[in-house]
């Protein structure tokens, strides 16, 4: 499977793939609702803590191979300085042009 320079196709989701990708703080925390929750690997996270750790200071990327149709749902090949490449299932619940809520782990 190749990644494809189109995806993700949600604005919310692609906000958030291309602020991590740019280790862009700011950007990434513009796309999160106040709000947001995490959960990972079932377990629901502190979002500040877990954002920080696993993508800002870990050198975290993400390269999206495949989406659901409506853009809300990814999988994609994922590395950080924690956990190597691992191929990581992301489902987004977005509102209001934000990320509300996000739920990762294997994919």
């Amino acid at each position: 499977m190749t990644p494809r320079d189109d995806m993700p196709t949600h604005p919310a989701v692609r906000a958030f793939v291309d602020a991590v990708n740019a280790q862009d703080s700011g950007a990434l925390w513009a796309v999160l609702a106040k709000d947001a929750t995490v959960i990972d690997v079932g377990t629901e996270r502190d979002l500040d803590a877990w954002v920080e750790r696993e993508l800002l200071t870990s050198n975290a990327r993400m390269e999206v191979v495949r989406e659901s149709p409506d853009g809300l749902s990814v999988e994609a090949r994922f590395h950080n300085d924690i956990w190597g490449d691992i191929d990581t299932a992301w489902e987004f619940s977005v509102s209001d042009g934000v990320i509300r809520r996000f739920v990762t782990g294997p994919g």
